[in-house]
């Protein structure tokens, strides 16, 4: 893992960006009713499956709707000419050539249907075996040079998977490609958190009946253990200078949460109530945390602020809330609501309004949303065994990103 993360920072290299001063927004993603941008993304000459990949990034936001190869007169190898593009209803076309050998080199252009101006030209160059490192950096090129936004394509995800009755941790890409083990098993390994620089995974493990919670350095892929504490600890995400983070354990007997130092193997009790409190959460700014607690019977969703203090309820609908998320933004969180017996993820406002249900088939829980908030990541039994979905902030766009009969949970996206 070292050796791929060396490869990918010295060879996946690109050329500054070179583009026109475009004066127009093809995407305005604040709109709530924004309508998906039609653009071609042609087959890349000496390499359609980074084409390939890309068209499937672009499709998956909902921003952008490719069209398809049948429907597009001029050829790939064909310079680009606007005339070829009139009355197909493409407003964008873009175009690549790759060149494969020791080092595969790609250049592409991005056009104006329209006005046939060349907004973007660019050349990459990495390892063969970065080839969908550079399809997800295009990807993000193209994103950013048509919403103004980033975009979330060389993102990745945490998640624990089972295999013969073991928990290990893995990671994959942000659609599920390059799945691979860590090496980090246990019995029972939960919760996998990033930090906000993606250099940190946090995570609780038991091992030979024995609770912890642990660091993983991404570069070195060597474990720390920071808590060792009786009882059931679980961890749950770092404050914003990722040496404080928040976790829950029974190490008095009842579930209540602290905060944990990473060169400290204790903690100190965060809410102090005569109720049960657990999965705790801070917020991107530090300032906050969620949490679910039974103090009014059933688990609800919490809130207080960074020392334990000024807690309130933010959920009153349904007897079974748990689970909560922030967005990035800090402006909405997603939660896990119970209905029929089967969990469903909600969204909602930090003032209660704007609750939407996002899933209805299957049980779905553990929601955990993309660097930019627009997408979540998420556990479905929908199909079968417990495997791991993605959709759209909105609900549209469900799918599975792991193998069929893959039994895989907890997932969390990482920041970047």
């Amino acid at each position: 893992m070292k050796k791929i993360i060396l490869l990918l920072s010295v060879f996946l290299c690109s050329t500054p960006y070179s583009f026109a001063d475009i004066g127009k927004t093809y995407i305005d993603i604040s709109s709530p009713g924004v309508k998906a941008l039609p653009i071609a993304v042609q087959n890349f000459t000496g390499n359609k499956e980074i084409s390939d990949i890309v068209q499937d990034d672009l499709n998956f936001t909902g921003l952008f709707k490719c069209v398809d190869e049948a429907a597009q007169i001029e050829k790939p190898e064909q310079p680009f000419n606007a005339a070829n593009w009139k009355g197909v209803g493409v407003e964008v076309v873009v175009k690549g050539k790759a060149v494969n050998g020791r080092e595969l080199g790609l250049s592409i252009s991005v056009y104006d249907a329209a006005n046939g101006r060349e907004l973007l030209s660019k050349e990459y160059s990495a390892y063969p075996s970065a080839l969908r490192s550079i399809a997800h950096t295009v990807s993000n090129d193209i994103h950013k040079l048509l919403t103004g936004q980033q975009g979330i394509f060389r993102s990745r995800i945490a998640f624990v998977a089972e295999r013969s009755g073991r928990k290990e941790l893995h990671l994959m890409d942000w659609d599920g490609a390059r799945m691979h083990a860590t090496g980090v098993t246990a019995g029972i390994l939960l919760t996998p958190r990033w930090a906000k620089s993606g250099k940190k995974l946090l995570y609780s493990a038991e091992r030979n009946r024995e609770w912890g919670i642990y660091i993983l350095d991404m570069v070195s892929m060597r474990e720390k253990s920071i808590v060792a504490l009786s009882g059931t600890t679980v961890a749950g995400n770092f404050f914003p200078n990722e040496q404080d983070f928040v976790f829950s354990s029974s190490k008095e007997g009842k579930l209540k949460i602290y905060v944990g130092n990473t060169n400290s193997m204790q903690g100190r009790e965060l809410i102090s109530s005569p109720w049960i409190d657990v999965s705790p959460t801070v917020s991107p700014d530090g300032n906050n945390v969620l949490f679910v607690s039974n103090r009014a019977g059933g688990p609800q969703v919490y809130i207080s602020d960074k020392n334990g203090n000024g807690i309130r309820r933010l959920t009153f609908e349904g007897n079974y809330n748990t689970s909560p998320v922030w967005s990035p933004k800090g402006d909405r969180i997603a939660f896990v609501r119970m209905i029929g017996g089967k969990n469903q993820i909600f969204t909602a406002k930090l003032d209660g309004n704007g609750l939407t249900q996002l899933t209805n088939i299957g049980s779905n829980e553990d929601p955990s949303f993309s660097p930019d908030g627009r997408y979540i990541v998420f556990t479905s039994d929908r199909n079968g065994p417990k495997g791991i979905y993605i959709m759209r902030f909105n609900g549209e766009g469900q799918k599975n990103i792991t193998p069929k009969g893959f039994k895989a949970a907890s997932p969390n996206w990482s920041p970047f």
